[in-house]
């Protein structure tokens, strides 16, 4: 069973940067996706960008340009870079993984979730 733990979080101004990190307790080979994912209160929760086992990537539109989703699979590690931050972003982030995924930023497609990690992007 893979266990997640996001870091990384902060309150930052707007135009800012962070960096999210996830730490998966076991090794993700191919088959697993790996996703970040976003939630403010009484919101559904939406997909931000989503990385495959063979690299390839999706971003929700709102964030193309902004952010990167990266992976070292020497350290178990998912990462977030987040530039040009808006107050829009601000939520709770929450690092996922699935195997087999057919669509990347589907919330539905992933059955490991973390705690989540607050970013709040003040104007």
């Amino acid at each position: 069973q893979v266990h997640l733990a996001e870091s990384g979080g902060g309150s930052v101004q707007s135009g800012g940067s962070l960096r999210l990190s996830c730490v998966a307790s076991i090794h993700t080979d191919r088959t697993y996706s790996m996703g970040w994912f976003r939630q403010i209160p009484r919101k559904e929760r939406e997909g931000v960008a989503a990385i495959d086992g063979d690299g390839t990537t999706s971003y929700a539109d709102s964030v193309k340009g902004r952010f990167t989703i990266s992976k070292d699979m020497s350290e178990n590690t998912l990462y977030l870079q987040m530039a040009g931050l808006k107050p829009e972003d601000t939520g709770t982030y929450y690092c996922a993984t699935g195997r087999y995924v057919a669509s990347r930023l589907d919330v539905y497609e992933y059955d490991r979730w973390g705690q989540g990690t607050q970013v709040t992007v003040s104007s």
